[in-house]
Formats: C-alpha cells, sequence, structure tokens
C-alpha cells in the first residue's frame, strides 16, 4: 500500500501570528484556527496535558498544507531556531513562487532575512534560502523560461 497524497507539514513555533502573517504573505491561505487538547491529542501526540493553538494553511491550489503550531502547554522544548541548512532533522520547505525578487521583499517585512543570495541555478531556476520566523528555512523557486520546461530541465540534471 501507497501513500495517498502528503497533507501538511507541521512547524512549532512561539508565535503563532507572526509565523501564520509570514506565511500568509508568501501566498498561504488560512484555513482555520484554534486550540486543541484533551485525552484524544494527548494520545495522539504522546504529550499528556497538551493544549495548543493552531493554524492550518494551505497553498493556493488547496494541495498542500502547513500547521503551525504553539504549545500553550507542556512547556516548548528549546530547539536550534538558527540552526544551519547542513543541520540534521527537517531543515527547509520549498515553493515556487512567480517574482523571487518580489516575494523576497514582501516577506523581509514580516522578518525574513536571506540566508544567502539569490542565485540563478545553471539557467533552470533563481533559488534562494530565506529565514523566517522561528528560524524556518524557506526555499524560494522561480522557474527560468517555461515552468515545465524547467522542471523537466532540472530533473534531468539531478539524475
Amino acid at each position: 500500500m501507497a501513500i495517498k497524497r502528503m497533507d501538511h507539514v507541521g512547524i512549532v513555533v512561539s508565535d503563532l501570528d507572526a509565523a501564520t502573517a509570514f506565511f500568509v504573505e508568501l501566498g498561504f491561505e488560512e484555513q482555520g484556527s484554534g486550540r486543541v487538547g484533551g485525552d484524544l491529542v494527548a494520545r495522539i501526540v504522546g504529550l499528556p496535558g497538551v493544549q495548543s493553538d493552531f493554524a492550518m494553511l494551505k497553498t493556493p491550489d488547496g494541495l498542500h498544507g502547513i500547521e503551525l503550531i504553539r504549545f500553550v502547554s507542556p512547556s516548548v522544548l528549546d530547539g536550534a531556531s538558527q540552526a544551519p541548512a547542513n543541520s540534521l532533522g527537517l531543515r527547509h520547505v520549498c515553493f515556487e513562487v512567480d517574482d523571487i525578487h518580489d516575494v523576497v521583499g514582501r516577506l523581509e517585512q514580516h522578518g525574513g532575512e536571506l540566508i544567502g543570495e539569490i542565485v540563478d541555478y545553471e539557467g533552470f531556476y533563481l533559488l534562494c534560502y530565506l529565514r523566517g520566523p522561528e528560524g524556518i528555512i524557506v526555499e524560494l523557486a522561480q522557474a527560468v523560461g517555461a515552468s515545465e520546461q524547467a522542471q523537466e530541465r532540472l530533473t534531468a540534471h539531478i539524475r
């Protein structure tokens, strides 16, 4: 049996409002928010006494999502929010954009900072890493030329 689809990625944050604003500026649409807790949630996540606030966000095509989570209890464990891109674990999420310079400029207004620079990757994509709220690394990719052709060239290049 294979998976049907990827539903969402969960990201733990301390400032739910700032993280939500950042991803909404990127183009995500807020689908809902609220607070969850109690026995069922505790049994799922393995944290007795859990209470958390959340915001569910979807990409404009509605196919992919991010769940931003702020734990009320138990206390959040200190993570490595400024970890570099080569640290173990889930390190970045990537989104294709139509105008990388515009998106970077808008995200900088929400606390985003370029980690390196915007680079033309061998004529396939303009790429950059940007650190957002809570140290989340977001990779932005803008296809150079027709998106489908760029994807085909990049796929062939990786093989």
